[in-house]
């Protein structure tokens, strides 16, 4: 794969490579945290998608691990605030 893939997070337009999961891309502008939780603010933390320390909301849907989703042209990202 090459090319880039832009993505729109918090409303705000990022680019990484094609092919690149979402977390990939995030990581690569610089964002190590995006997720509020009870206890701070979370980022990818196992990679695997075993944690869910890395949820965000794609399109409208809640919960996707962004480690696990490969970053597609035009998707929207928001980061989700959890208790």
């Amino acid at each position: 794969m090459s090319g880039t893939v832009r993505i729109v997070v918090d409303d705000e337009l990022i680019s990484g490579r094609d092919g690149q999961t979402i977390a990939g891309v995030l990581i690569g502008s610089g964002r190590i945290a995006w997720r509020t939780a009870q206890h701070g603010e979370r980022g990818v933390f196992c990679g695997i998608g075993v944690c869910h320390d890395c949820l965000v909301t794609v399109n409208g849907v809640e919960g996707v691990r962004a480690c696990q989703r490969r970053a597609v042209e035009g998707d929207r990202i928001e980061r989700e605030v959890r208790s």
